[in-house]
């Protein structure tokens, strides 16, 4: 079967920080094409809609998959499906993803028939099922999909990702991925999910608090097949078990792999393995980003991230010691006033961590998005992105954009301007001189992207597509009610 898989286009804070290779595709794509399917993957961060259009026509695909992990890529899922359905009434159509998995049912009836069904939780081993049973009747009985004749069990968490393998080939013009100045960079996967359970977050409610690790010489052997220079690990909290980063460490040490690494952890995670991510600088880790997320400690134990401000700087003490540039992220809350954002800024303008600054948003699949439900003033998907407020201000919303630009605009000079600018120019040069431009174009676009006339803007769009808010309870469901993969499975350690 010909099946074309495809990655909706960018979103607002990756048109500047970061282009990333849908790696959760390609490991779709490589479970499909194992099978027997001939598979193409489309990338649409990188080519246009008249491409898209182009493989409709010139492949002829039977199936054609969007991959949905954000909201705001609902209404252009939901467009192309249609635009499927008009050129090629004969394709079966899918969805899957990780926000697609908490609103099946609202994709299914935005589509009004154009989309077949909602594939929901991990997609390797179900997509293989629905590729294989193709009629509504018996795809309603498959577990995690959803169509719009019925929903079938929870979906099973996959008990083995070491068997998983991305299909890095399928992905064209791979030049174009990178993340601030790892260009051109790669993605690669060492675990899945997260034991903690912030509450603003639906990493641990998809995941169900699980963690899984790849096996060190797997982890290692997918990273030697790599061809770029500069990678990046998509673990949402990268080395929970310091013992698989030691491992990886002397695999990679073994083959003598050279590559430069950027990660997401946590501050308490770093504090307590200073040793594993200094082992980790000497084998090319240059970056690594902390969701520090708030400077006080009562916004801390309100998000439940379960750390302090003490051990958060600390953190970022010791992160300077072994030499890592480190890039932190700050939650911006509707309610904050001038006051509140000058605090930050004044905080952020003394420190030398590059410092993101993000909106505080209610997804679905959140603690949060039940919560603040009454406090929602758009149900507009493409506001759902960390750079728009969804729920009311303090301030008039115009004012709230102001204040939240200028403190953004702030920290860009504070890195990105003349004289941040002199100690990028040497690394922007290199890149440019080996044809490599994604970080230096990255440096004109800010005041463009970060405009708060813009983003106010944004909110008078015609709303063709919104969001359903949450049911009215007279208490709110159990934490485990919002797990995608039902019950939490405790699955063995790796050691």
């Amino acid at each position: 079967m010909k099946v074309l898989l495809v990655h909706p286009g960018p979103l607002m804070y990756s048109e500047i920080f970061l282009r990333l290779e849908p790696l959760g595709l390609e490991l779709i794509a490589q479970s499909v094409r194992r099978e027997g399917h001939e598979v193409r993957l489309l990338d649409l961060q990188v080519f246009s809609r008249k491409v898209f259009f182009d493989q409709l026509r010139c492949f002829c695909p039977q199936a054609v998959g969007f991959s949905l992990n954000y909201f705001a890529n609902v209404p252009e899922i939901i467009d192309l499906a249609v635009s499927v359905r008009q050129n090629r009434p004969e394709s079966f159509i899918f969805v899957g993803g990780h926000s697609a998995s908490f609103i099946p049912e609202d994709i299914l009836e935005h589509a009004r028939g154009s989309i077949d069904c909602v594939i929901v939780g991990e997609g390797e081993k179900t997509t293989l099922r629905v590729l294989d049973s193709f009629s509504a009747q018996s795809l309603a009985k498959l577990p995690g999909v959803v169509t719009r004749e019925g929903k079938g069990p929870a979906p099973e968490l996959i008990s083995d990702i070491d068997a998983l393998e991305p299909a890095r080939d399928l992905t064209r013009n791979r030049r174009k991925y990178f993340i601030g100045g790892l260009d051109p960079c790669a993605s690669i996967e060492f675990a899945r999910g997260c034991p903690w359970d912030c509450s603003f977050c639906s990493a641990w409610t998809f995941y169900g608090r699980t963690y899984r690790t790849v096996a060190p010489e797997i982890a290692a052997k997918n990273l030697a097949a790599i061809s770029e220079p500069n990678v990046f690990i998509t673990d949402d909290v990268a080395f929970v078990h310091p013992e698989q980063g030691h491992a990886i460490a002397g695999e990679i040490e073994k083959r003598h792999i050279r590559k430069r690494y950027y990660l997401e952890t946590r501050a308490d995670v770093l504090l307590r393995n200073l040793g594993l991510f200094a082992r980790w600088k000497k084998l090319g880790l240059t970056n690594i980003f902390l969701g520090i997320e708030a400077i006080d400690e009562d916004t801390l134990k309100q998000f439940r991230k379960r750390t302090d401000t003490g051990g958060n700087f600390k953190a970022l003490e010791a992160a300077r010691k072994i030499g890592l540039v480190v890039a932190l992220n700050i939650i911006a809350d509707p309610s904050w006033d001038e006051k509140r954002f000058e605090t930050v800024r004044n905080w952020a303008l003394n420190v030398p961590e590059i410092v993101h600054i993000t909106v505080n948003t209610p997804y679905p699949g959140t603690e949060v998005w039940l919560k603040d439900a009454p406090l929602l003033t758009t149900l507009d998907y493409r506001l759902y992105d960390i750079q728009h407020a969804v729920t009311a201000t303090r301030l008039p919303l115009s004012s709230f954009y102001r204040e939240l630009a200028t403190t953004q605009g702030v920290l860009n000079r504070k890195h990105l301007g003349f004289r941040g600018l002199w100690d990028v120019f040497g690394m922007a040069a290199s890149l440019a001189f080996r044809g490599h431009t994604n970080f230096l174009k990255m440096l004109w676009k800010f005041n463009k992207v970060y405009n708060p006339q813009r983003q106010f803007e944004d909110h008078g769009r015609e709303i063709r597509y919104r969001l359903t808010p949450p049911a009215k309870t007279d208490s709110p469901p159990s934490r485990k009610a919002l797990y995608v993969h039902g019950e939490k499975r405790v699955l063995p350690k790796r050691s």
